[in-house]
């Protein structure tokens, strides 16, 4: 029949993969500064269609100048969320994997942290909570951690209890930064980590957002421990589970850094 609209599956799969795609957008953005500008923008963009519909030349073309740049405009105003996004997809979607990138360079890697050393982590932890002494440790995956890593003071030390404690001792130097553990060594500590910019609960410390902020821009795991009250966190994709216990930090540790292989 002429003028029936015909629907092939390809389309069903073009709709599909546009709302999967904006959703993950949504979730990258919501609780953000991002998310009321995104709003602003689309509403901007509705009223340069009407002001075309109803045949507005001089409006028209003034706003239809400003739409034009407005690829350019978002790239710069983005930035950071555009990084996460595909931050996003390389590590939830496995296009490393999918690729095989890994074998094709050779850069196959084991396990970050091993079993022997998730439970020295848990017991430092937990160590350092009973005399309530605040400590973030960070534990890259893929993510190399490079730029923060710089930020530190190298050590390339084995992973132990006591430097764990030692390090974050009140009247060390090192107490107030993150530890990073990257190939089952403590690569360095003092790092200063990127703080999350959503909306989070106020009684969360600057240990807490570190921790969400890493983990929303790279798909390192972080361990917190509270100075205040002396309780363990565990980050990851920027989500943040509170008071866990010694087997529930041994569970999600074992998860998170198993999923990789």
């Amino acid at each position: 029949m002429p003028g029936f609209i015909t629907i092939r599956f390809l389309d069903i799969l073009d709709i599909l993969l546009v709302a999967l795609l904006l959703y993950q957008l949504y979730r990258l953005i919501k609780g953000t500064v991002a998310f009321n500008i995104v709003i602003g923008l689309f509403s901007l963009y509705l009223l340069w269609l009407i002001v075309k519909a109803l045949n507005m030349q001089l409006l028209g073309s003034i706003m239809g100048q400003f739409i034009g740049v407005g690829v350019l405009a978002l790239i710069i105003v983005f930035h950071p969320e555009i990084r996460k996004f595909l931050v996003f997809i390389g590590t939830n979607y496995n296009v490393n994997r999918v690729l095989s990138l890994d074998k094709l360079f050779g850069t196959n890697k084991g396990k970050t942290v091993e079993d022997e050393q998730i439970e020295i982590l848990t017991e430092a932890c937990f160590s350092l909570s009973r005399s309530k002494t605040g400590a973030l440790i960070v534990i890259a995956r893929t993510s190399e951690l490079a730029d923060q890593i710089r930020t530190g003071e190298l050590l390339e030390a084995q992973i132990s209890s006591s430097l764990l404690r030692t390090i974050f001792f009140k009247n060390t130097p090192l107490h107030d930064g993150a530890v990073i553990i990257k190939n089952n060594n403590i690569v360095a500590a003092g790092c200063i980590l990127p703080l999350t910019q959503r909306d989070v609960d106020k009684t969360l410390g600057l240990r807490h957002r570190a921790a969400i902020g890493i983990t929303e821009n790279t798909d390192a795991v972080a361990i917190i421990v509270s100075e205040e009250r002396g309780s363990v966190s565990f980050a990851e994709g920027g989500e943040i589970k509170r008071r866990i216990s010694r087997e529930v930090l041994i569970e999600l540790l074992g998860e998170s850094l198993n999923r990789q292989n």
